[in-house]
């Protein structure tokens, strides 16, 4: 426990002060009042990037503030005498290339000051302004990806109430819809070098028809061959809903609604877009559909025009069906 100091304890000497000062990562500073001189231990100097120096005032530093804080830092100095007690001001400075966070911490009201000067202490907080900004950062993206989770939810449980017929249907279908989009979320993960958040193309596709085999669909009847790529965390949201339409469409009536059906999927790029090729055969004969198309097939055309910047076709092949999905490559990185 430590007890204070008596008159029998040894003194607290320079020596000491300073070793307890470095440890702490503190950086001492004076100001005279009057004629604006500054006076800083080598810490200071090192810390401000600039080279030691007997003379320096408090404009010299301001230089080096950054201009957004410039005015800011200036008047709360001059305010400082005003202030009762304690005082903090944290600010940037430019260092080189770098911007660093500093905290200006003292007291105010003539509180401490010796023959009009003012002390002080500066410490580099570059590290926590930094954690700071990554929790807003990441709590500003959890709003953001859950008001858009809750804005599809709400969409799909109105298309699906609307193209079902009874509430078994419609639990049936919304479920595996908002399952499709927890797969495609769990795929969502930072890249290496800070290149953002991406999943890539094939594992997308596969884990998303992966529930189709686990019902016992098919064995082994689908093909995924696409080049390796990544896809961004709205971009994957977006295929999520369209792979799993397609599917859905294809156990009902295509090529998975029957043992001999198989189903490719393929990919290639060309210049500035990425073409999906989706390809079903040995399935039931297929016809065009008549009529303006279901709630599913609107789903699909928004999806891909608003969200993709691209288009979905199809080919209405009595062998099978043929669809081409075509995105752009920048849309489909965000």
């Amino acid at each position: 426990m430590l007890e204070a100091q008596s008159a029998s304890s040894p003194a607290w000497g320079e020596r000491h002060l300073r070793l307890a000062i470095d440890a702490a990562g503190v950086a001492l500073w004076s100001w005279n009042v009057d004629n604006d001189a500054f006076t800083m231990d080598e810490r200071a100097f090192v810390l401000w990037g600039l080279p030691k120096s007997a003379s320096i005032t408090f404009e010299d530093l301001s230089s080096r503030i950054h201009p957004a804080d410039r005015d800011r830092v200036r008047g709360a100095f001059a305010a400082t005498r005003a202030i009762l007690g304690d005082y903090e001001i944290d600010f940037r400075i430019l260092h080189g290339d770098l911007v660093k966070w500093i905290s200006a911490r003292g007291r105010g009201d003539d509180q401490g000051i010796v023959g009009r000067v003012m002390f002080g202490i500066f410490l580099d907080v570059t590290g926590r302004k930094q954690a700071e900004e990554g929790h807003e950062l990441l709590a500003g993206e959890m709003s953001h990806r859950v008001k858009n989770l809750l804005a599809i939810a709400s969409g799909l449980t109105a298309i699906t109430s609307r193209s079902t017929s009874t509430t078994v249907d419609m639990a049936r279908e919304l479920t595996q819809r908002l399952t499709a989009l927890g797969r495609a979320h769990d795929l969502v993960r930072p890249l290496p070098g800070n290149e953002g958040k991406a999943a890539l193309l094939g594992d997308l596709i596969a884990i998303l028809l992966a529930p189709y085999d686990d019902m016992g669909a098919f064995s082994g009847r689908i093909r995924v061959s696409v080049p390796r790529m990544g896809v961004g965390e709205a971009a994957a949201t977006t295929l999520a809903l369209v792979v799993h339409e397609l599917a859905t469409n294809s156990l009902k009536y295509g090529a998975l609604s029957v043992p001999t059906g198989t189903l490719d999927v393929s990919s290639s790029e060309q210049e500035d877009v990425v073409v999906i090729a989706w390809t079903e055969r040995g399935g039931p004969p297929v016809t065009r559909p008549t009529g303006p198309g279901g709630y599913g097939s609107k789903l699909l055309n928004r999806a891909m025009t608003h969200q993709l910047d691209g288009s979905i076709t199809r080919e209405w092949d009595p062998a099978g069906v043929i669809a081409t999905l075509t995105m752009n490559k920048t849309f489909l990185a965000k």
